[in-house]
């Protein structure tokens, strides 16, 4: 068997609800070479494959029978034009590791997206966003590697066809390449966006008035840990629903029953809702069931107490659905990957 692999593997600390399974396969990739070499392997032409890099954004309800790679390439590139800069990061940097490294060297741009989990890898996958900005703005490219022939390919942004928590690579290309690095185009001209949710009214508190990204950064940290628990200290995959959009005439009657739903404007005739506020408003919030529940201080977050299954997790968030769509008439879309 290939050295890299190992077999029989707990994957408890390779995903942040901290689910207790096993992938029957496990390799750890370091570099391109580590890459190019597990690409030789049986296992990787004949077993089930996933692709993970901080394990932030999926939910296992049982064992996995196949090979899971764990991204682990690390390093930070810079390069500089008069106003941009491009920084290129390799797919095991954490994101917040990224978004600090960029905030002290003044390259603006991500600072909105602080203390997302994750690693960089995933960040184009899913197109993360928070507080106003996504992945797709500052996004320039991507090295990825075909799994099937070992050439490499660089995605530009055309070809990633984002969407909201979308893209290429959720799609028809998903298991067909791994992504090894991202390129992201950033100012050293900051345009910050302060309008989205508390970033001005804790601005303001603080008595900021002109704030730097470094502010920004900051207050987005403090407001994501005021309302998110940390994965380090109870299990959780972050928003673990999708914040749904419909379209103007289906808000209508939402908006006659619930004046005061939270929403946003989509673009195009569409409305954002706030998924938390949904759920919340169904009486979710802070609760308990079983080993797991809500998060006491925003709804949108299911938790493991402790204990909890991955098919226990599951369960519950289909009875927030199902419950959120009686009341309100609108179907909730799990944001966490299932498996």
């Amino acid at each position: 068997m290939n050295p890299l692999i190992k077999e029989n593997q707990s994957l408890k600390s390779s995903n942040t609800f901290a689910i207790d399974v096993n992938a029957r396969y496990f390799a750890e990739i370091n570099s391109i070479a580590d890459l190019h070499e597990l690409l030789n392997s049986t296992q990787i032409r004949t077993e089930a494959l996933l692709i993970v890099g901080g394990g932030s954004n999926i939910l296992f309800t049982k064992d996995f029978d196949g090979l899971v790679v764990k991204m682990n390439i690390h390093g930070i590139e810079v390069k500089e034009s008069r106003d941009d800069v491009f920084v290129n990061a390799g797919a095991g940097v954490k994101w917040h590791d990224l978004v600090l490294f960029c905030v002290k060297h003044d390259f603006a741009g991500i600072e909105n997206l602080s203390l997302i989990p994750g690693t960089v890898g995933a960040s184009p996958i899913q197109n993360i966003g928070a507080y106003g900005v996504e992945l797709k703005d500052v996004f320039y490219s991507c090295e990825a590697i075909d799994i099937a022939t070992g050439d490499i390919r660089t995605f530009f942004y055309e070809d990633c066809r984002f969407g909201y928590r979308e893209s290429v690579f959720k799609n028809e290309y998903k298991g067909k390449y791994v992504i090894t690095s991202v390129c992201y185009r950033l100012s050293k001209v900051p345009n910050l966006n302060i309008q989205y949710g508390a970033i001005a009214a804790e601005l303001k508190a603080r008595g900021i008035l002109e704030p730097t990204i470094t502010d920004i950064s900051t207050v987005v940290s403090a407001i994501r840990v005021s309302k998110l628990p940390d994965p380090s200290t109870i299990g959780n995959a972050g928003s673990f629903f999708k914040n749904p959009v419909i379209d103007e005439a289906s808000f209508v009657p939402v908006l006659d029953a619930f004046p005061d739903v939270v929403h946003y404007p989509a673009g195009q005739g569409l409305v954002k809702l706030a998924a938390g506020w949904l759920i919340e408003a169904c009486g979710f919030k802070g609760m308990v069931s079983g080993h797991t529940g809500t998060w006491k201080n925003q709804a949108l977050v299911l938790v493991n107490h402790g204990g909890a299954t991955g098919a226990e997790v599951y369960n519950f968030s289909e009875t927030i659905i199902e419950t959120v769509q009686a009341k309100f008439g609108i179907r909730l879309e799990r944001e966490v990957n299932i498996l």
